[in-house]
């Protein structure tokens, strides 16, 4: 494969590229020979990664993908997943990933939905056949081609080196034309929602979004050229593709991509690969220093940390600056529809600033809160979160409807989320708008809640739910994972929470359990919770001091 002559004049600031995979070119002339993805054997420099990536950019095109078509991704990180991705975008095609978590009924919805053209997946991931599933009679009419990345081959597929063959039958120079076509507003992503409340919508990303948006966010957090990045969040995640990949590109960070979670082997890759930036939901950090190995962890080379919940328990980001040794400990707040992030934490942040709030929104970015008939609010009042600005998703995908019910007429997408912005201008998330329960009509937020709750020294995670009370219309119910060796039991709990927190706020119930559901991306999935509550939680009153507002 011989070397694109455009790239002696490419504009080498990857930060002002006009679409990914521009950005990716432009990456190959600032950093050349620095590693830009390490998978095992796999060690790729930036300009080695752009070679790949057109490579199999041609063998799209050898494949008769046309601009706009949809390719979808089932399959764990990994270096190939990086390629093929940035291959999709040279090649002019959409990028569709999909939760590697997900069944076959849950992945024909994806695949029917965005009419994906071919499907790159997996037929060995934790003991599933991804393409097996992927592949039932008549759910996927609309992919013309299943390529496997790793795994046995299975009948009617392409394996992945018979695929990339195809590159000597494409021209070099219609890669170059179809990455030189791309606008900033060119869709570069569909990327479907969880689904809590509903079928998943492809929320549609666009490339200029993409590219200023984590341009902004690696300058705010401080990840820089030469960081070692294990990016322990799922490609399929916003938080992998764009605060993983994508940033480490704009930056000349090193790509590390970890497949499944496990403690034992992420403190291993980290001395190994001398990890310095780490990110994850409080809940990894929570899973590391109580694993019974912690103090003989070699942290030493850890830098920079990006974490982010509703709210992040002050103790958490004490601990991981004090026991996981973190310089910098940053936090903020997004959704898939805004491209990820609306708000950052700064890197010189103070560490009840990083404690406490989500930061400011990026800048081009607006956030206003607003009350129940969509008044807007002042400084220190609580309300729902809009936010405006060029992060914001062009729309669900063939779904007018439901974009007209996110995004008004003047461009405001309405997340859902509770909070409040202080009087220092920084974004307080108090909790989700679904996950309010209340109790004899008093608002209670389960992430404050939990806040609360974390510092009990018995308790390693909470996760609080609302559920059903015949009186006082809900009450909350608290699962505890306890501490290695403590002897907590509910009442001693119960009784704690009363003394450090009003009384409607004090859960009902308490369940002790061994780890928290979670999601791909490390978030508890709540509805889980609830589920069980309905059938498992008896009918006898609340406690009877809980009042009434007035």
């Amino acid at each position: 494969m011989s070397k694109r002559s455009a790239s002696s004049t490419v504009e080498t600031d990857p930060s002002r590229a006009s679409s990914i995979p521009d950005a990716l070119r432009r990456a190959a002339v600032l950093f050349g020979p620095d590693e830009s993805v390490v998978d095992g054997a796999a060690h790729l420099g930036f300009a080695e990664l752009l070679e790949q990536v057109e490579q199999v950019g041609l063998a799209f095109l050898a494949s008769d993908l046309k601009p706009g078509d949809r390719v979808a991704l089932w399959a764990p990180n990994s270096a190939e997943w990086i390629v093929a991705s940035f291959a999709v975008y040279a090649a002019g095609g959409i990028l569709v990933p999909i939760n590697t978590r997900f069944k076959g009924e849950e992945a024909h919805h994806i695949l029917r939905t965005s009419r994906a053209k071919f499907l790159l997946s997996v037929s060995d991931f934790l003991g599933s056949d991804l393409v097996s599933m992927a592949r039932s009679p008549g759910e996927t009419d609309d992919v013309q081609e299943t390529v496997i990345l790793n795994g046995p081959r299975r009948d009617g597929t392409v394996a992945w080196e018979d695929f990339t063959a195809r590159s000597s039958d494409a021209n070099q120079g219609e890669i170059d034309a179809r990455t030189d076509a791309l606008s900033a507003r060119d869709v570069s992503d569909i990327i479907f929602t969880s689904g809590t409340t509903g079928l998943p919508k492809g929320a549609m990303l666009t490339h200029g979004a993409s590219v200023r948006t984590y341009a902004e966010w690696s300058r705010l957090v401080g990840l820089r050229r030469g960081d070692r990045y294990l990016i322990v969040y799922p490609f399929f995640h916003t938080a992998g593709l764009k605060s993983g990949i994508l940033a480490c590109v704009l930056q000349g960070a090193t790509a590390i991509p970890q497949a499944v979670f496990d403690v034992d082997q992420v403190m291993r890759r980290v001395s190994e690969e001398r990890i310095t930036m780490l990110p994850g939901p409080p809940t990894v950090f929570q899973s590391i220093w109580n694993h019974p190995d912690f103090a003989s962890f070699d942290l030493s080379s850890l830098r920079l940390c990006v974490t982010g919940a509703a709210t992040v328990p002050v103790d958490v980001v004490r601990r991981m600056r004090e026991d996981m040794h973190f310089e910098t400990v940053v936090t903020g707040y997004g959704l898939t529809e805004t491209t990820g992030t609306v708000s950052m934490c700064r890197h010189d942040d103070p560490p009840d600033v990083v404690a406490k709030t989500v930061g400011r929104p990026l800048p081009g970015v607006e956030v206003k809160i607003v009350g129940r008939d969509d008044e807007s609010l002042g400084a220190e009042e609580q309300g729902e979160i809009l936010v405006r600005g060029f992060n914001v998703m062009l729309g669900y995908l063939d779904d007018d409807a439901a974009t007209a019910e996110a995004i008004d007429a003047e461009g405001w997408l309405r997340t859902g989320d509770i909070g409040f912005i202080g009087n220092d201008g920084n974004l307080r998330i108090t909790d989700r708008k679904k996950d309010m329960f209340i109790v004899g009509g008093f608002n209670a937020y389960p992430a404050e809640i939990e806040g609360i709750i974390i510092k009990h020294p018995g308790v390693a995670q909470v996760a609080v739910v609302g559920t059903p009370d015949d009186r006082l219309g809900e009450v909350g119910a608290a699962f505890v994972v306890p501490r290695s060796g403590s002897e907590l039991d509910a009442t001693e709990l119960i009784d704690w929470c009363r003394d450090h927190m009003a009384n409607y706020k004090v859960p009902r119930f308490v369940e002790f359990v061994d780890g928290l559901p979670l999601n791909p991306s490390g978030k508890v999935m709540k509805f889980l919770l609830r589920e069980g509550l309905l059938s498992s939680i008896p009918g006898d009153d609340a406690p009877s001091d809980v009042e009434h507002p007035g």
